[in-house]
C-alpha cells in the first residue's frame, strides 16, 4: 500500500514567483530547485546567508539551469569567505566569523546540483569545511574537530561545539543530517537551537552524508544505530558530557536514521526525527533514473542504478523497529510538507499503538515551518525542537541563560 503524498511536483497554478503554504516558491516551472532556494533562503535567518544575497544570486541564474545554479552561489560564497579574511586581518573578528557562516551555506548551495564524479564538487565541500571552521575559531569557546573512530580503522568527520555554560557536565545533541544535508549545514538547522539552551552539540557526517561519503566514500546504511554507538562511544570519553542526557536528533532521512538508533541504542535519552519516514520505498515509489535526485541518491547508496538503489533501501522501514523505543521520541514535521506528510502520521500512530512515548509536532501554514524539516523558517523548527529536548532533559532555561552572561 502507498503512503506517499508528495505534492512537489504538482506544478501549481501561479507559474510566477510567489507564496505558498510551504513558503517562498521562487520558480515554480522548476519545483526542486524552487525547494532547495527556499532551503538556502530559511537558512540566512540562523546566519547561514543574507535575504539580499540569495535574491541577488538567484535573479542571476537560469532558471532550472544547474550550471547557473552553481557558478551564481559560488560567487556570493567566495565574496563572503574573502571579506571574512579581510576583516580578520583588520582584527574585526566578529565580521569575519558572520561572512564566513553565510560562506558555508552558499557553498553547500553551489555544491547541491553537481554530479558525484565533478571534480569541482570535492573543491567546494573543502571550501565549504574550511569556512566553517575559520568560523569555528571564534566560537565561545571554540568549536573542536572530532574524529569519531568508526569501523575498520576508518573515522566519521564531526564536530564538537560545546554549550557556553559553566555547568561541567552538558547534555549533548548527536546531530545527523539526511540524504543531503551534511554536519556544516546542521549549525543552521538544529544546532544554534540546542546550544542556545545549553546543550552541546555532536554534528556528525555519519555513512552516506558530508566528508564520510565525499572523502571516505562509505555510502549510508540500514542499521545506523551503528555508527550513533560510536558517537556515544566518544562522547563517554569527555569528561565535559553528562551521559545521562543524550539526544540524536536526524534530519528528513535522519528522520529514519534517529528512530533507528533510538530503538536499538538505549544509551539515549531523547530521540528527535525532524522529519519522518516510514517506509523509503513507499516515500521514494515511483522514483527512476530521470528524477531529479537520481544521481544523489545513488551516490548516497552506493549504486550504479536507481532500481538497486531502491532494491538497498527495502529494509529502510519502521514497522517492527520503533515499539523498541524506550525513550521519549519527538516527530517534528511540517504540516504542508512537499514530500508529503502522511509518512510522519503512520509513524506516529504506530509508535503510540506500540507504547512509545511519542510526541507529533505538525507545523502549520499559518504559523510556518510547514515545510520539509522546516526549511521555509528553521528557527521556529528549531525553537519546537530544543524546548521539547529542555523539557526532557529538564533544563532551567533561566538558569541557562544567567550561566551564559556568567561566561561571557
Amino acid at each position: 500500500m502507498s503512503i506517499s503524498d508528495s505534492i512537489i511536483e504538482q506544478f501549481t497554478e501561479d507559474q510566477g514567483a510567489h507564496y505558498e503554504p510551504y513558503g517562498w516558491h521562487h520558480w515554480p516551472a522548476y519545483p526542486w530547485m524552487a525547494y532547495q532556494f527556499r532551503r538556502a533562503l530559511g537558512e540566512t535567518q540562523e546566519g547561514g546567508g543574507s535575504v539580499s544575497e540569495c535574491f541577488q544570486a538567484a535573479s542571476r541564474m537560469v532558471p532550472g539551469d544547474r550550471e547557473s545554479w552553481h557558478r551564481e552561489w559560488l560567487t556570493v560564497a567566495e565574496r563572503n569567505d574573502r571579506r571574512g579574511n579581510a576583516a580578520e586581518a583588520a582584527g574585526h573578528v566578529h565580521t569575519a566569523k558572520a561572512c564566513w557562516l553565510r560562506s558555508v551555506d552558499y557553498y553547500r548551495s553551489a555544491e547541491f546540483w553537481l554530479a558525484a564524479d565533478d571534480p569541482r564538487r570535492l573543491e567546494v565541500f573543502a571550501k565549504c569545511e574550511a569556512a566553517f571552521q575559520k568560523a569555528g575559531r571564534y566560537f565561545t569557546p571554540p568549536v573542536e574537530r572530532v574524529e569519531v573512530p568508526y569501523e575498520n580503522g576508518q573515522f566519521l568527520s564531526a564536530y564538537f561545539i560545546k554549550a557556553r555554560t559553566g555547568d561541567p557536565k552538558q547534555p549533548v545533541l548527536i546531530g545527523f543530517g539526511g540524504l543531503d544535508s551534511f554536519k556544516e549545514e546542521l549549525l543552521f538547522m538544529v544546532g544554534n537551537g540546542a546550544l542556545s539552551r545549553g546543550m552541546s552539540c555532536l554534528l556528525v557526517d555519519g555513512p552516506g552524508q558530508g566528508a564520510t561519503l565525499r572523502k571516505l566514500r562509505i555510502p549510508t546504511r540500514v542499521d545506523y544505530e551503528v555508527p550513533v554507538a560510536r558517537c556515544i562511544d566518544y562522547l563517554e570519553t569527555r569528561p565535559d558530557v553528562d551521559m545521562t542526557r543524550i539526544a540524536v536528533s536526524g534530519s528528513s532521512l535522519g528522520g529514519y536514521y534517529a528512530a533507528r538508533a533510538g530503538a536499538f541504542e538505549h544509551r539515549l535519552a531523547a530521540v528527535v526525527s525532524h522529519g519522518a519516514i516510514w517506509n523509503l520505498v513507499e516515500f521514494w515509489q515511483g522514483w527512476g533514473e530521470g528524477h531529479a535526485l537520481a544521481g544523489h541518491i545513488k551516490w548516497v547508496f552506493g549504486t550504479e542504478t536507481m532500481a538497486a538503489a531502491l532494491d538497498k533501501c527495502q529494509d529502510f522501514k519502521l514497522e517492527g523497529v520503533i515499539e523498541n523505543i524506550q525513550c521519549p521520541y519527538l516527530i517534528l514535521h511540517g504540516g504542508h510538507d512537499v514530500l508529503g506528510v502522511r509518512q510522519a502520521e503512520q509513524t506516529y500512530e504506530y509508535a503510540r499503538a506500540h507504547g512509545v512515548a511519542v510526541t507529533l509536532k505538525l507545523l502549520s501554514q499559518e504559523e510556518t515551518g510547514a515545510e520539509h524539516c522546516q526549511h521555509d523558517n528553521p528557527t521556529l523548527g528549531m525553537e519546537h525542537m530544543a524546548d521539547w529536548l529542555t523539557e526532557v532533559f529538564r533544563i532551567d532555561e533561566r538558569r541557562t541563560v544567567l550561566s551564559q552572561a556568567g561566561q561571557a
